[in-house]
């Protein structure tokens, strides 16, 4: 165990050495901050804090829920970057066919239209930044495309637009809408304007766009081939390794019967049930958010015929689906945290009860206090400022207003300290499962103290300097270390009901976080091979996010192990359903996390895929498949412990389990691959702007492939709703098959 120790803390050291090293390259070389922009004639076309205003705009209409920038953001609307740029392009070279030609641009013949778009690259990728000055000065064509192109956004956000699921009045005031006009061109000037002393631009030349010379970069293709490589190599390692220890590995004979079958649940442990009640509700809610908001991509100003966007604009509606998918899935694993506890030091601390119960209130208060503070930012009853710490923040996952964001931090500080305390006296014994112990103590406190990155960032920050702090709670809080905390939890359940012997549980979670941890951290880097970063992310990203894949091609062994454990005793057979959740975790994080996310993660593959279809492809595969199925079976199996004596009704899980997986993979292979798919040759021949614009996303076959979503959705939904009736049931006695320990079932 030792030796395992020192190579999980050397990999933590050098790997946030190297992810520590990139965000200084990162922040080094950043797309300037333009102060102004002038024509060569001295007309100002944008002047001075109009860009960072405009950022801020952006962020208190809804953000990434509105669109996206730079690839991140949501899919309904157009990429604003991609679309300024085509538009700005198809202006200057409509406007110089005219001159030329006496014709429009698209009527030219091949060698015309090369001669215009060679001088157009020469144009917009020459960079003409001025450091002493903050300023760039342009041709005066494209001060005529910038107010071309604010006509058109003008229009779109304050009249509406169906097409993009804008509902009319998002932005009224032409001062505000020219200061998104500017951020908006700026997102685009950066990904056409080529770095200084380099012929690549700020975004590594994404999008495609070939009429300004945006095409993918021979860094792209080399690091996706090593990554290639690094992936293959990988696997055959951890296949080796994994043959070689298997025969190794000696797990005791099931005792005869449950060895929690006496437990009694202690205060706290009581006091936690609220949690998955609110758990239980939350899950139902964001299932008919989610109905709502996939609907806006086939009808963008309604809910079939009724004008619901009046009230509940897409922004909204995307904000709270995946704000409170986090929230559910959260308060699953801390609750399940707080719950398991007891079990592992066999006694509580005094007051214990009490900081669970605060910790409750303070945890409803970030929920409700966001969720209203970012319906009231995007129906633009904040300003922007107040937006910014009490609405709507505008960035993926991280939305709620900094005020929440804190509010959430130091409810995550008060639940380490519970944690710690009860982990305390397990601590100071000595035994296998003090080793078990010590990574639970770790994996909390990184929790804890790891969403402090979303902090790091204000109201004005740079966006590159954003996004990558963004994807250190994204990445790292979520995927990362929330999963060696879900390790550790599910080893230490296994080893309680004595299935595994506590040296072997406390040395595979140890070792899997170990694995998952080397390629997961400097991988977070994958997220940002074109948010203005230098190429050092796309290499160091493409590599390790690859390595990432490796320890999941594997989980079928050991969601084999746990089917096998469910099915050895009669007892064990009772906690049959919250394991099957279990193994369908293993199954989620071999498909959406591994076969779907490596489909999008090598650079080329993501330079043509980043923020199309194939993207929620993963996202949903991923995010519910593999921590939502975990929340759920961690709550099922709290449920489980409170009262191990008495028999389930088991009905109604089947059905959700079934109902669950199927629905989710119906809802991927009917409608997100095959529209990803179709939108990844519409980019990889037209260019990336086509790929995301109406034209060709409300075309008949998009539409109906949208459509396809209903079936999956509707099974998904009968699914979670069968399972909110089964929790309450536990509640009212209803999924008991014992109904006289009816009174059992009712702790306070």
């Amino acid at each position: 165990m030792k030796q395992l120790w020192l190579f999980f803390g050397l990999v933590m050291v050098v790997s946030f050495a190297v992810l520590g090293w990139i965000g200084v390259r990162i922040y080094q070389e950043v797309p300037p901050l333009i102060d102004q922009v002038v024509t060569t004639e001295g007309q100002i076309a944008i002047d001075k804090g109009e860009i960072q205003a405009g950022q801020n705009v952006w962020q208190s209409l809804g953000g990434m829920e509105v669109g996206s920038v730079w690839g991140h953001g949501s899919y309904v609307a157009p990429d604003w970057t991609a679309d300024w740029l085509h538009r700005e392009a198809v202006f200057i070279l409509d406007h110089w066919a005219q001159d030329d030609f006496k014709s429009d641009f698209a009527e030219l013949d091949g060698e015309q239209q090369a001669q215009l778009s060679g001088r157009l690259a020469e144009s917009m990728r020459t960079n003409s930044y001025d450091p002493s000055t903050g300023t760039i000065t342009v041709d005066p064509i494209r001060a005529e495309a910038f107010q071309s192109n604010l006509e058109h956004y003008s229009e779109v956000f304050s009249k509406g637009n169906s097409d993009y699921a804008i509902h009319a009045g998002a932005v009224t005031d032409p001062e505000r809408l020219k200061q998104l006009s500017a951020f908006f061109f700026w997102t685009s000037w950066a990904a056409s304007t080529n770095r200084p002393g380099d012929h690549v631009t700020y975004t590594n030349n994404w999008p495609y766009e070939p009429l300004v010379g945006n095409r993918a970069t021979g860094d792209a293709v080399v690091w996706t081939g090593v990554s290639i490589i690094m992936l293959l190599a990988g696997i055959s390692a951890m296949a080796w390794w994994y043959a070689s220890r298997r025969s190794d590995e000696e797990e005791p004979l099931a005792p005869e019967t449950d060895p929690l079958g006496q437990w009694e649940a202690t205060p706290s442990q009581q006091a936690t049930i609220k949690y998955f009640w609110v758990v239980s509700a939350m899950i139902l809610l964001q299932m008919l958010l989610g109905v709502v908001t996939a609907h806006y991509g086939v009808e963008g100003d309604g809910f079939y015929g009724f004008p619901l966007s009046e009230w509940l604009p897409y922004s909204v509606t995307r904000t709270w689906h995946i704000q409170i998918g986090l929230f559910w899935i959260a308060t699953a694993w801390l609750a399940a945290g707080l719950f398991i506890g007891p079990l592992v030091s066999e006694q509580e601390p005094k007051g214990q009860r009490l900081g669970v119960n605060i910790l409750f209130l303070a945890l409803l208060l970030v929920v409700a206090g966001s969720l209203a503070g970012e319906w009231l930012s995007v129906q633009n009853k904040l300003s922007d400022t107040m937006s910014f710490y009490f609405g709507h923040q505008g960035y993926e996952y991280v939305d709620l207003g900094r005020v929440w964001q804190l509010a959430l931090f130091a409810g995550l500080l008060l639940w380490l300290f519970l944690m710690i305390r009860v982990l305390l006296p397990a601590l100071r014994k000595e035994g296998e499962q003090k080793q078990l112990v010590a990574l639970l103590a770790v994996s909390t406190t990184a929790i804890a103290l790891f969403y402090g990155a979303g902090l790091t960032w204000g109201q004005h920050t740079h966006l590159s300097i954003v996004e990558y702090w963004r994807w250190w709670v994204v990445h790292l809080w979520v995927e990362g270390f929330f999963e060696v905390f879900a390790t550790t939890v599910i080893a230490f359940i296994f080893m309680r009901l004595n299935l595994i012997r506590p040296g072997i549980a406390a040395a595979a979670a140890l070792l899997s976080a170990t694995i998952f941890l080397s390629g997961g951290i400097i991988g977070t880097c994958h997220h940002l091979y074109f948010s203005g970063t230098p190429t050092v992310a796309l290499a160091w990203g493409s590599v390790f996010s690859a390595l990432e894949v490796v320890p999941l091609v594997l989980v079928g062994f050991d969601a084999t192990e746990d089917l096998r454990r469910s099915k050895t005793t009669q007892w064990v057979r009772h906690y049959k359903w919250p394991i099957y959740f279990f193994i369908s975790v293993a199954f989620w994080n071999m498909i959406g996390a591994g076969l779907f996310g490596f489909m999008i993660n090598p650079p080329i593959a993501l330079y043509y895929m980043q923020g199309l279809n194939t993207t929620p492809l993963h996202g949903h595969a991923a995010l519910f498949g593999v921590y939502g199925m975990l929340g759920i079976g961690l709550m099922l199996i709290c449920l489980r412990v409170l009262i191990p004596g008495v028999e389930w009704k088991e009905g109604l899980l089947r059905f959700s389990f079934w109902a669950l997986n199927g629905g989710l993979m119906a809802m991927c292979v009917l409608s997100l691959l095959p529209v990803g798919l179709m939108q990844t040759s519409a980019s990889v021949e037209h260019g990336y702007w086509y790929a995301r614009s109406s034209d060709f996303m409300q075309s008949p076959l998009m539409q109906n492939l949208r459509w396809m979503r209903v079936p999956g959705d509707t099974l998904f939904f009968l699914g979670a709703v069968a399972l909110v009736v089964f929790v309450a049931g536990l509640k009212t006695g209803h999924s008991f098959r014992k109904q006289q320990l009816q009174s059992t079932s009712n702790p306070s």
